[in-house]
């Protein structure tokens, strides 16, 4: 059966790249920006959309990817999938959606499939923005690419180190409200004095220092998206007027009458056990529920298998520029043995010191492993402990690090910050290590 020529007509003046297929995906009618993006050079008309797409042999379902013709032909619906696809600047990671098409007797006679690109996560090294393409990665990056475009509210959710605000502002800029502000709130930084007026700003003479009246964060996000970074830390009575900021969309600044309306998509992140929380009388439920719309669960570096060799060469690239260092075959089967408990995070900071000890243009493992050393903390009068790629090595390790860390703590005599200089941390990790502490 040969599709009409109307179809035809009016698939060539989409703007999208938009593919017509039939039951054996057999490519029947490519659109211009079909061919531009994925076969400048061949036809496209009667070759395998498989083979188009990802060069593969044989369809999708059976080289490992999912398959929405395959899953189609079973619901009778249309499905989307995130795919990643050969293209004329290599791999792209492509949201697709297939639309089946009935025939005279009421069933699929054909279906159309389009394409847009997913421009915030990367298959190959590249200087920003989320980079992996282990399996963990992808179904991490599905869910993301499927709720951006709405208005839901989304949790992320998993270890310390593993990119949330990455991921909240791949959110951000794959939806609708990317030409509007993110507006990040670390919720573990800001004591509970100061986080009404923060947050919701407040009037002149409010409290003692208010002089004059100043706009809280919901107001700068107005439009785009306000992301609540480490949500479990939120005061309890602060709790409550954050749920009612998400149930009625209206806030007041603090020592006002006037309800405002707020334009804002939240998305928040926590590294807690938000529901030992709740148990605990900690964390409310319904606020929980209400953050909670579409959780989505970051995998941690350990489990994304592949993906190291993607990660360490953009994130040496952005720590050591302007040197232009390489990472020896040796050097990078080191880095992918290591535990990371800290996930990316850790592996951003081993990455830097490790360049710093290299005197070269190339890192081999030994650089690796004197940066591994010199970042242990070990427990005064004891050996340094030795590493092990094991469970119990790495616990002894981060048990060691917290006696230092404890011992550092007791005989400091400045502020945080000199502090955070001496470990060669950031501020806000600083503060997680203490509250780990209590």
């Amino acid at each position: 059966m040969k599709p009409l020529p109307e179809l035809t007509a009016f698939l060539e003046g989409l703007p999208e790249p938009h593919i017509l297929f039939d039951a054996q995906y057999r490519i029947l009618a490519a659109n211009a920006a079909y061919r531009r993006q994925f076969s400048p050079d061949r036809s496209i008309v009667g070759r395998h959309c498989y083979e188009v797409s990802h060069h593969f042999s044989v369809p999708c379902d059976q080289a490992g990817e999912s398959c929405p013709l395959a899953q189609s032909k079973i619901s009778g619906q249309r499905e989307r999938v995130l795919h990643l696809h050969h293209t004329r600047q290599g791999e792209e990671y492509v949201n697709i959606e297939l639309s089946p098409l009935p025939g005279a007797d009421g069933q699929p006679a054909f279906y159309v499939e389009k394409m847009e690109p997913l421009k915030v996560a990367q298959s190959q090294p590249a200087s920003q923005g989320l980079i992996g393409r282990s399996p963990a990665f992808q179904r991490m990056l599905g869910l993301v690419a499927r709720v951006a475009p709405s208005r839901a509210t989304v949790l992320l959710l998993g270890e310390s180190g593993t990119g949330k605000e990455l991921v909240a502002r791949a959110v951000h800029e794959a939806s609708p409200r990317a030409g509007k502000p993110l507006v990040a709130v670390d919720c573990s930084s800001l004591p509970e004095t100061l986080f009404e007026s923060e947050l919701f700003g407040h009037e002149r003479g409010a409290f003692t220092g208010a002089t004059a009246a100043k706009g809280g964060l919901v107001e700068a996000a107005s439009g785009g998206t306000l992301f609540l970074d480490e949500v479990g830390d939120i005061p309890l009575p602060m709790q409550v007027k954050l749920l009612r900021l998400l149930e009625t969309g209206t806030y007041r600044r603090v020592g006002s009458t006037e309800l405002r309306h707020a334009d804002i998509r939240v998305v928040s992140a926590t590294h807690r056990d938000l529901d030992r929380l709740i148990a605990e009388g900690k964390f409310r439920e319904d606020l929980y529920h209400r953050l909670s719309t579409f959780p989505i669960l970051l995998p941690p570096l350990r489990e994304r298998r592949g993906d190291m060799a993607l990660l360490a060469p953009a994130l040496l690239e952005r720590v050591a520029a302007p040197r232009r260092l390489v990472i020896s075959p040796a050097a990078l089967a080191r880095l992918d043995a290591q535990p990371f408990a800290g996930n990316v995070r850790e592996l951003r900071n081993l990455l830097e010191r490790t360049a710093l000890l290299c005197d070269g243009d190339v890192i081999e493992a030994a650089h690796v492993d004197e940066a591994i050393a010199t970042g242990r903390l070990p427990v005064r009068g004891a050996p340094a402990p030795v590493a092990h790629d094991t469970a119990s090595a790495g616990e002894t390790v981060r048990a060691a690090g917290r006696e230092a860390l404890r011992a550092i703590v007791a005989a400091h005599r400045g502020n945080r910050a000199a502090l955070a200089a001496q470990l060669g941390i950031s501020e806000r990790s600083l503060y997680r290590k203490l509250k780990s502490l209590e």
